[in-house]
């Protein structure tokens, strides 16, 4: 099968419509937000639109109305922690009636979804990936890694500290197409690499659970600035380009060609 853009703005006549869910900082959203605006200042303007923000927390903690705000555009907000609270049920997806409620609390935001015409989903620390579709989500980890078996190495919320402590030295985020699996969806960009800086020798700082967890913490900072940063955004604007193409079992192609291991950022000229 022909590979088929993910969004292929020839045949939309139009900018892709996107919309930024988030829960907490809204790091990523705010450069998604200012590369769209530097867009805007060159010849043939953005080709894609954030047309709302939506948070998944009421409770303050959430920076989006801000972001919205400074932005001139819509926000929603839906707290998910008082929605389960009501309900007595905790945060997971692990049993039928957690399913249920997962896909009873997303229902909101499909209908704003379908209300707007979003073409793409741009998820900055919203967690939901299975109740969801066309989400485009960023990962502390080169997901181009695979075990023996073949399976993605480093995924989950561990990502980074999981690849330090396997003696990795360097890092990279990568960003995909959401799927019904934990970071298994389609790889679109792996960043450019950030180097692993230990202290100590990795034994010694693996016996210090607190020095080996700073290191994390600093490693994990360092990585979404010369990561998710700037593949987010870019993820997005390529999308909007239909650069992005995918045959009919998920393999990635840009620009017509295959990216088996994820597009590159060095490929890119910035």
């Amino acid at each position: 099968m022909k590979p088929v853009p993910i969004f292929d703005p020839q045949a939309q006549g139009r900018v892709m419509r996107v919309a930024a869910f988030m829960s907490g900082s809204g790091t990523n959203v705010i450069r998604l937000l200012e590369r769209q605006k530097e867009l805007e200042n060159e010849p043939g303007g953005s080709p894609f639109k954030v047309i709302f923000i939506f948070s998944d927390r009421s409770d303050g903690h959430s920076a989006g109305e801000r972001i919205a705000l400074n932005a001139g555009i819509p926000y929603f907000s839906y707290d998910i922690g008082q929605f389960y609270q009501r309900r007595r049920l905790k945060k997971s997806v692990a049993t039928p009636e957690g399913m249920g409620a997962r896909k009873e609390f997303d229902s909101v935001a499909s209908v704003l979804i379908g209300a707007f015409e979003i073409d793409i989903i741009a998820l900055a620390g919203y967690m939901s990936y299975l109740t969801l579709s066309r989400c485009v989500n960023v990962h502390p980890g080169d997901l181009s890694i695979l075990t023996p078996a073949g399976k993605r190495k480093y995924v989950g919320a561990h990502a980074v500290a999981d690849a330090i402590a396997s003696g990795e030295t360097f890092l990279r985020a990568s960003t995909i197409l959401t799927d019904a699996g934990v970071d298994t969806g389609p790889l679109l960009i792996v960043s450019n690499p950030l180097e692993v800086e230990l202290p100590i020798p990795l034994p010694d700082l693996l016996k210090d659970e607190p020095a080996f967890e700073k290191v994390v913490a600093e490693h994990q900072r360092g990585l979404k600035k010369i990561g998710d940063w700037k593949i987010f955004p870019l993820t997005v604007e390529m999308i909007a380009r239909g650069r992005f193409s995918l045959d009919n079992t998920n393999n990635v192609y840009v620009d017509r060609k295959p990216q088996p291991r994820g597009y590159r950022l060095e490929q890119e000229v910035l």
